[in-house]
């Protein structure tokens, strides 16, 4: 059979077709004088996440954004989100000294990066970690990255992506909502690090706060106890500089994001292998006791009680009127004032967030019994709690005036112990209060043991004397 001979320039056009395809597919990476435009998209090397062009939803507005290559609606970042595109033409590029350049249909530049250093080669590369950056080829390590985005997240943290602050250049990384009727458009809400003593995290909705992780105690936020699951684990982030906080996955076939909504709802959706449909894991706030100083001042709030809000020991509603209504937003007062120095004593308070830092003081080389002594020496000193539960306790946090938005556990899921200072007298009547308690408590626990201990006799014979006059067999005696 005779073979028919094609031309060379037949096999030159397959051949570079088929290295176009290629690059159309797989490229995640662009150098200068390469650009993607239109519907040119980069994807990351285990084709999870994409890069490209996308509308808003109106047609009017394009943007440059990174989604989930299997469910392109979820958008994890947006370049330009307050800059768009007005129309489909926009180029994305990459300059020679290594600045990313977004330009608009007249060729202007409407958003570009701000690399730390210019590049001798410069390649942007997207990452399948969904992180873009900007890379000197001849020092390609995450260490010498030029710029990334994972430093400027829109609503959604990644794994790897350290939500805080870096003291170094004072980039500040934080989530801001999206609203719902436009992704591309910011929304009111926050989720934000807070640097004042000890670190802790705010959800805000402008700025009214929302829900509050607590302080972290060297271990974890005081708020938020350490969670167990299969699919992630939280790392406090505090290299030199730094001081954040991210999480990495542990099972790499299950796809874990986080989203702030634009109610100030922070959620965490899983997308297991195999599956098209992302199930949210969980969310905060999700219950009453995660609203923000929920019970009002000097208060605690345990969700796993009938009475949700509950003063503290030595503290009265300071409006019992509503709190028969059940709201208990005006908080309780002082049964008795503090006498001052060494007249007042402390009552310990096991298992809770401990309160806001509005009004405080941090030793973190203090041992405890030097924090209460610091604390008796002020009159206006009201609390105290070690500043790191490690090796058993040890630096001091001292708080004055009201103490806010504190969340009470059970011991399956701990917080941490608080000293709440009270009047020498107050402290003699709660003891007074308890030990006349405990008799009664004791002779409660005696008449039910008793009673059970009848109720069981009563039931024995009664079997007994069923059992023969129906003829069952008994049980032969020793």
């Amino acid at each position: 059979m005779e073979t028919l001979a094609l031309p060379s320039f037949f096999y030159c056009l397959i051949a570079f077709s088929s290295t176009l395809l290629q690059f159309c597919i797989a490229a995640d990476t662009i150098s200068p004088g390469q650009s993607i435009s239109g519907s040119q998209t980069l994807v990351s090397s285990d084709q999870v996440f994409e890069l490209g062009f996308f509308s808003s939803g109106n047609n009017k507005n394009w943007y440059l954004g990174i989604w989930y290559k299997k469910t392109p609606g979820v958008l994890v970042w947006i370049a330009n989100q307050n800059s768009p595109v007005t129309d489909p033409s926009g180029v994305f590029t990459i300059s020679n000294n290594g600045t990313l350049v977004l330009l608009n249909q007249s060729n202007h530049t409407i958003w570009y990066s701000n690399p730390s250093r210019p590049a001798q080669i410069p390649v942007a590369q997207l990452l399948d970690s969904g992180n873009l950056v900007l890379i000197d080829n001849t020092t390609s390590t995450s260490e010498s990255y030029l710029w990334k985005s994972y430093d400027y997240p829109v609503n959604t943290w990644l794994p790897g992506m350290t939500i805080g602050k870096d003291m170094s250049n004072s980039l500040n990384r934080f989530l801001t909502s999206c609203k719902d009727s436009d992704i591309a458009s910011p929304g009111d809400s926050t989720y934000k690090f807070d640097y004042k003593g000890l670190p802790q995290i705010f959800i805000k909705r402008g700025t009214m706060k929302i829900f509050r992780t607590g302080p972290w105690n060297g271990v974890r936020f005081s708020g938020l106890p350490m969670p167990i699951n299969q699919f992630f684990f939280p790392i406090l982030a505090s290299p030199n500089d730094m001081v954040g906080y991210k999480y990495e996955p542990k099972n790499k076939l299950v796809l874990t994001r986080i989203t702030l909504s634009e109610s100030g709802i922070l959620q965490r959706f899983v997308l297991r292998e195999g599956s098209t449909k992302w199930t949210t894991m969980d969310a905060v706030p999700n219950e009453m006791c995660d609203n923000y100083g929920q019970c009002g001042a000097n208060s605690v709030c345990r969700s796993y009680k009938e009475s949700t809000c509950e003063c503290l020991e030595g503290f009265n509603p300071k409006s019992p009127e509503e709190w028969k209504l059940l709201n208990s937003s005006s908080g309780c007062v002082r049964r008795t004032p503090l006498e001052c120095q060494w007249k007042d004593g402390f009552m310990k308070l096991e298992w809770v967030k401990l309160p806001d830092l509005l009004e405080f003081w941090l030793n973190k080389s203090m041992s405890t019994k030097e924090c209460e002594a610091e604390c008796l020496k002020n009159c206006s000193c009201t609390a105290y709690a070690n500043s790191d539960i490690n090796g058993g306790g040890n630096g001091c946090l001292i708080w004055f005036g009201n103490l806010i938005d504190i969340r009470g556990y059970n011991q399956e899921n701990p917080g941490q112990d608080l000293y709440i200072r009270l009047a020498a007298s107050e402290l003699r009547s709660i003891r007074e209060s308890n030990m006349k308690e405990s008799p009664v408590v004791i002779l409660m626990a005696s008449v039910i043991c008793g009673m059970l201990t009848l109720g069981f006799v009563f039931w024995c014979i009664t079997w007994k004397i069923t059992s023969r006059r129906l003829g069952l067999p008994r049980e032969k005696e020793d």
